[in-house]
């Protein structure tokens, strides 16, 4: 139970102004954990549901409460306004900063370029998103709009199809979701971080999204690859086509697109002009790449690059030195700046509530069905709105029998509230019917009004008849929406703006050679020598040879085509493959590893890791008492960088490094003999190498953690005597009887 301290007797009363609150002045005790439910864990919800990850529809909140805010305001049809009015205006949805909601329509406008179809026709400067350093005007310079694409996101909003829900204040209404008739979802770029996970959308060709839509309408097990091949950037570029990773993104949501730079050689100035560059860089980022290639001496080829972007839109001129060739220039390029970039996706969209990553497919198959229930809320309005139209001239036709009945009725009528009864005891009519008839004006009481109004009862009832067997038929609904789909992609169907590359010549690479798989022995000692015996030489050999002083500290039955990390007393790290090392004898010293690595000077070997897929985590033990688990995928890199620093915390001397695959015991013993018998599945794994770890032993002033070893099963008798459930803690001193048996086992 939480302890309370008492407030201070002195300040409540009159005095205190904080003495009428519940709990005020008083001191809580609270686990971390609950602190973390009761205070991050909403936020953490609030940022999923109601900020970062987009919804079916295609939308963040922040961009449905802006659109929907310039729908209201007559923006689809009408004349730009200031930015700065529509801002003001959004804030009555969004209670956000007039930053964060003018930053929002920036990213939906058509000058941004963000977008394949942008929602918001811009007027002024509204910065490029392929640029850093061009800022947006403010929004007090800037004018806005709709795009006409808009109608597609609000044609049906006012016909019940979707739900509507008070605004932060209760003072308004604003949807749920937009009735969105195409599958905006997978057409516009959408990206969000959120708390513990994110979402990255690439955006797809228009034309083809209604294709595989309509086709997935007719056959829900249509195979989408037959049409969609990639994605479709603003910026367009070259996707370099990756069918294994297409596949993922297709079925599973999650993969990446490789995009590289489209350029052309200017021969007669003897220049290369970029002009797309992939959707994850900026001009300036590929600048300053190259400028710190070309000092660094290894982009001999170029004399000057700039950036000459303009109002025609992106372009980075090269000039190149000559002789120089253009093609194989840009190979490079390729390789050594971001060029060619990799765009990652993860379709995490909320469906009914719920954060869900899924495919291309699976997510055109939810849409579908967010969109069919639109359209049969639709159907169902107007059905409503028909018969009760219906219903009215009905009566109204009854009165055409005989006007002169009626105005006498009303004539002789005393008293108005009985005009209504009069006419429906008169013509049989129900008190609906009898109050629009009540309502009609003297002069639409004559017969070619009545006729004009009742000559549409017959289309009335072929429409609704119409409208209820559409709503009795599936089939029907889903024409209607290949129907709409169809007139979306002929109205702002464009043509694709990213290349598709199947195959592209690349710079020939050297290849490694092949490392052969076969069975090898491997040893190293105390001081950093390292033999490959294979095991053959080892069944004939006799004991290890190593230096006076030295000792063998590892040894590893395993393959020649492990890699190797050696951990230096320098914090540093030095990669190497088993390969690399000649097969030795045990009668050989081997190689001693600081000089065939070539560690820095003074710097000595501590401890070696071996792997093959780095799986698992490294555990590292300091004398402070703390252990640090890292995952050992956090020292693998994409190039064949042989050194990394940092490669552990520098917070206290290192007592012990340890590889395992899977959690397991650990005994660790102080400087005062007390043992701890630790597992490591306590210790949660981190992905930053120098991390201080956590407290593990408890350790007085002058103690310190002096070995670990592995535990083994029996070692002690009552082995709870050493085990705690909360960390840190102190251990135990030896029993007398688990001192005789180390003293056994020594």
């Amino acid at each position: 139970m939480a302890k309370k301290s008492k407030p201070n007797k002195e300040f409540v009363g009159e005095e205190n102004p904080n003495a009428h609150i519940l709990g005020a002045g008083e001191v809580v005790n609270q686990r971390i954990t609950e602190t973390l439910e009761i205070n991050y864990m909403p936020y953490a919800m609030s940022v999923i549901m109601s900020r970062a990850i987009p919804e079916i529809d295609g939308f963040k909140p922040a961009h449905r409460k802006l659109l929907y805010t310039m729908y209201k305001m007559g923006l689809l049809t009408g004349a730009r306004v200031k930015s700065a009015n529509i801002v003001g205006r959004t804030m009555q949805l969004n209670p956000h900063g007039d930053a964060a909601i003018y930053d929002t329509m920036v990213r939906l406008s058509r000058g941004y370029e963000a977008l394949l179809h942008p929602f918001v026709d811009s007027k002024g400067n509204f910065g490029k998103a392929y640029s850093r350093d061009m800022m947006w005007a403010a929004s007090r310079y800037t004018e806005a709009k709709l795009e006409p694409i808009c109608a597609e996101l609000f044609g049906d909003i006012d016909k019940d199809t979707v739900d509507f829900v008070d605004n932060y204040d209760n003072s308004m209404k604003e949807p749920t979701l937009l009735p969105v008739s195409f599958p905006s979802v997978l057409v516009n770029a959408n990206t969000g971080i959120a708390v513990g996970m994110a979402s990255s959308i690439c955006p797809f060709n228009l034309n083809e999204i209604c294709r595989v839509t309509q086709e997935l309408i007719k056959d829900s097990d249509y195979d989408v690859g037959e049409i969609i091949k990639a994605p479709d950037f603003i910026g367009g570029g070259q996707i370099i086509y990756n069918p294994v990773e297409m596949y993922h993104i297709i079925h599973e949501g999650r993969g990446s697109v490789r995009v590289r730079a489209r350029y052309r050689y200017d021969k007669s100035n003897n220049c290369i002009d970029v002009t797309e560059i992939p959707p994850t860089t900026t001009a300036e980022a590929i600048i300053e790449k190259m400028i710190e290639k070309f000092k660094g001496g290894s982009l001999k080829e170029i004399s000057d690059v700039r950036d000459e972007t303009d109002k025609k839109g992106l372009k980075i001129t090269i000039d190149l030195k000559r002789g120089v060739d253009p093609d194989k220039l840009m190979l490079k390029l390729y390789k050594t700046t971001s060029m060619e970039d990799t765009f990652s996706c993860n379709f995490n969209v909320l469906i009914g509530g719920m954060p869900r990553v899924l495919g291309v497919k699976d997510l055109l198959l939810e849409w579908i069905a967010f969109r069919t229930e639109c359209v049969r809320r639709r159907i169902y309005f107007e059905l409503s709105k028909s018969k009760e139209r219906l219903h009215l001239l009905e009566g109204l036709q009854k009165i055409l029998l005989d006007i002169d009945k009626a105005i006498a009725i009303i004539r002789n009528t005393d008293e108005e509230k009985e005009v209504v009864t009069n006419l429906m005891i008169g013509f049989g009519i129900d008190e609906v019917q009898a109050e629009y008839v009540a309502e009609i004006k003297l002069r639409h009481l004559n017969r070619e009004y009545i006729l004009k109004h009742t000559k549409d009862i017959e289309n009335l009832k072929d429409a609704i008849q119409d409208m209820e067997d559409i709503l009795s038929h599936p089939n029907r609904v889903k024409k209607l929406i290949i129907k709409e789909l169809d007139a979306v992609s002929k109205k702002y169907g464009k043509e694709r703006r990213s290349e598709i590359v199947y195959q592209v010549e690349l710079e020939e690479l050297n290849e490694e050679p092949t490392v052969s798989d076969e069975p090898v022995h491997l040893f190293v000692s105390q001081q950093g020598y390292f033999k490959k015996i294979t095991p053959q030489s080892l069944r004939m050999s006799g004991e290890q040879k190593v230096k006076d002083g030295d000792a063998i500290a590892a040894s590893w039955d395993t393959t020649n085509d492990v890699e190797l990390l050696f951990f230096s007393d320098q914090r540093q790290v030095y990669k190497a493959k088993a390969d690399d090392f000649e097969f030795t004898k045990a009668s050989t010293l081997g190689e001693f590893v600081p000089s065939k690595l070539g560690m820095d000077e003074g710097e000595s070997y501590y401890d070696t890791v071996v792997t093959k897929n780095y799986s698992g985590w490294v555990l590292f033990f300091f004398e402070n008492g703390k252990v640090a688990k890292v995952d050992l995928a956090s020292y693998n890199t994409k190039t064949n960088r042989k050194k990394l620093i940092k490669a552990y915390s520098d917070k206290s001397p290192l007592v012990a490094v340890r590889h395992i695959e899977e959690d397991r015991d650990f005994v660790l013993v102080s400087s005062v003999g007390r043992h701890l018998l630790f597992n490591s599945g306590a210790v949660a794994a981190k992905t930053t190498k120098d991390t201080q770890g956590v407290a593990v032993m408890t350790l007085k002033k002058g103690q310190r953690l002096l070995t670990v070893r592995d535990y083994r099963e029996g070692e002690f008798a009552k082995p709870y005597r050493y085990r705690t459930k909360t960390l840190p803690s102190l251990g135990a001193l030896l029993s007398e009887e688990d001192s005789a048996e180390q003293m056994k086992l020594e």
